[in-house]
């Protein structure tokens, strides 16, 4: 504890230049890293044909030999990015100069000149944990083969039966071994950086350095850490605590006026972000100074040359170094002043969205059921969204799952399923037993149901087994009379180009779950994300590339008027009534009660005179 207490001490004492060239390297990674990041990726997958990969496709493309190169670059970069920190902390415990605006021109001109070793290194770490950890992911690999894989995922998140908790019981015990010799071997690297930024070793040669002047030194550096850690965590807990305090008695700070809550709960999250932003800084140079001494003790005490490796040097070129680098981060963030700048345009704007009800209202009724659709129609719903498949005669299907475990307790497969098949199968009891005559309809039913009442969304659901899903799809759609009310969307990619292929006219989306890249520059309509990918980066572009952005599954009112806010031009929900009378509801709140259910929402602040408001509409 003594040598954690003084790490802790002595960084203190070196807060004021850690605290800002924290808050500069910060900077940098958000100004110049990411965007670089970005660029590395977009050049990576110019081998894909693609400006984005999404779900599977992600998994598949790391896998070729651009992918994987792509992967290692962009992972050094974060890696890099990560430990340039520490990095730059270290060689201003080195230089042991405290001045604030000479640590800082040093450690821009430091970390410059340290980027190539740190992306070097940064490979090398990367490329030897993918090779510690794939043998302990290939056995999770056949873990889930064995045990979860017999039927849907969907039932087995859903009812968790025995094979379900034996599965992850088993994943989570490899799971520990893995970071149990993941946690051996970094401890052994702790010195690499040392070995490579102060001693000019070579890459492999600081891990071989490492590992020989750690032996028998492990077991206390782990102990050391722990410790770090839990100041860390400990001191990270009263700040929240503090927050969560402050937050919860703010709106009553506004019980004459919504906005002076509003403006309250601003400040104490920015007086939040600047706790935690100097509890970082404090945390990472005790880290740096743990490692430095660390080395020091290994190393026989041996002093360091200061000279053309140090911080101090080139005070010149550091102070140039600094103007250009802070002039750069000046420009790159423009584009952020006008993300907020967007944003709050958004938050005035009135809502103009579409609700889409997410497998008909499967909040209140079976999924995929004509129940379900139904109610959605019922419920003011723009579009009801429904999943098909084939059936093994060739029908239409409206199926999300890959069988029948989730909603009947039926392992049969949707593709080997016949008319007969579904009619004895039922698929509402599961829900409700007043939905018992519920079966599983087919795409003609809810078009007709549909028609004249609501579009319809229909997303072509892949396990494999598909023989002509796309134009049996269109068959059906102009049998109904229904080309005009209806769009398509699929996790797969190839089917949104085939559809758009064989019907150029008729609204198309790219579904994600997941993406990497420009989800904008890809061929579609709409874009159907997660909830958790939308930004008002991913809006502006969108809407620049003439897409809409549809967010899903959204389900709580709090988080429907931050969709809006984020400036979405569809809700995606299991709740269609709900959001209906949300948008309604937004509308006639003023500019600043929207912004204050943003907050409420995005950082779980109670407004109780917004709650009255709302409830008042």
């Amino acid at each position: 504890m003594g040598d954690v207490a003084e790490s802790y001490r002595q960084a203190f004492r070196f807060l004021a230049p850690f605290l800002l060239t924290h808050i500069a390297l910060r900077l940098v990674s958000a100004a110049i890293v990411l965007p670089l990041i970005g660029v590395l990726l977009a050049l990576t997958l110019k081998f894909s044909d693609q400006t984005a990969l999404t779900d599977q496709d992600i998994a598949r493309f790391i896998f070729t030999p651009a992918g994987a190169v792509g992967a290692l670059l962009i992972g050094s970069a974060v890696i890099a990015a990560m430990t340039l920190d520490v990095a730059v902390m270290t060689a201003t415990i080195r230089s042991g100069d405290r001045r604030p605006a000479a640590a800082l021109s040093a450690g821009v001109a430091f970390a410059v000149r340290s980027a190539p070793v740190l992306l070097a290194v940064a490979a090398g770490l990367l490329l030897r944990i993918v090779a510690m950890a794939m043998p302990f992911l290939a056995v999770c690999g056949v873990l889930y083969v064995r045990w979860l894989s017999t039927y849907d995922i969907n039932y087995y998140l859903t009812y968790r039966p025995p094979e379900f908790l034996t599965a992850v019981g088993l994943i989570a015990l490899v799971l520990a071994a893995l970071t149990l010799v993941l946690l051996d071997r970094l401890t052994g690297w702790a010195l690499v950086l040392q070995r490579v930024l102060f001693e000019r070793s070579g890459t492999n040669a600081a891990f071989r350095e490492s590992r020989a002047l750690m032996k028998g030194r492990r077991i206390k550096l782990i102990k050391i850490l722990v410790l770090w850690l839990a100041v860390r965590l400990t001191a990270g807990a009263a700040i929240s605590a503090a927050t969560a305090f402050a937050l919860a008695y703010a709106p009553a700070l506004g019980r004459q006026s919504l906005a002076s809550a509003a403006i309250a709960v601003l400040v104490f999250l920015a007086a939040s972000l600047a706790a935690t932003t100097t509890l970082s800084a404090w945390s990472n140079g005790a880290l740096a100074k743990l490692l430095f001494d660390l080395y020091r003790r290994v190393s026989d005490g041996r002093a360091f040359d200061r000279g053309e490796n140090g911080p101090s040097s080139g005070t010149g070129r550091s102070a140039a170094l600094m103007v250009g680098g802070f002039a750069t981060i000046g420009v790159l963030s423009l584009g952020s002043i006008g993300t907020v700048v967007a944003f709050s345009e958004r938050i005035k704007a009135d809502a103009d969205v579409v609700v889409i009800g997410h497998r008909g209202a499967a909040a209140s009724r079976p999924e995929n059921s004509m129940a379900s659709v139904r109610k959605a129609i019922e419920d003011g719903a723009d579009w009801v969204e429904i999943d098909v498949q084939e059936s093994a005669d060739g029908e239409v299907v409206v199926a999300h799952d890959s069988d029948f475990m989730k909603s009947a307790g039926n392992p049969l497969k949707v593709w080997d399923a016949t008319l007969r098949d579904l009619d004895r199968i039922d698929i509402g009891s599961w829900f409700d037993p007043a939905y018992s005559d519920e079966r599983t309809p087919l795409l003609r039913d809810v078009l007709l149901a549909a028609k004249g009442r609501s579009r319809v969304i229909i997303e072509l659901k892949y396990y494999g087994y598909d023989v002509d899903l796309e134009n049996r799809v269109i068959a059906v759609v102009e049998e109904t009379g229904m080309a005009d009310s209806i769009a398509t969307m699929s996790l797969k990619y190839p089917a949104v180009q085939k559809m758009r292929a064989l019907r150029p006219e008729w609204r198309t989306g790219v579904l994600a779950a997941t993406a990497i890249g420009d989800l904008s520059g890809l061929d579609g309509d709409f874009l159907a994300v997660s909830l958790t990918m939308v930004s008002p980066y991913l809006v502006r572009r969108a809407e620049s590339a003439g897409k809409d952005v549809y967010a899903w599954t959204v389900n709580d009112a709090a988080t429907m008027s931050r969709m809006i806010s984020m400036g979405v031009g569809g809700l995606i929900t299991d709740e269609p009534e709900l959001a209906r009378r949300v948008i309604v509801e937004r509308n006639a709140l003023p500019t600043i009660a929207r912004l204050a259910l943003w907050i409420s929402d995005s950082f779980g602040v109670t407004f109780d005179r917004l709650a009255n408001e709302v409830v008042e509409q």
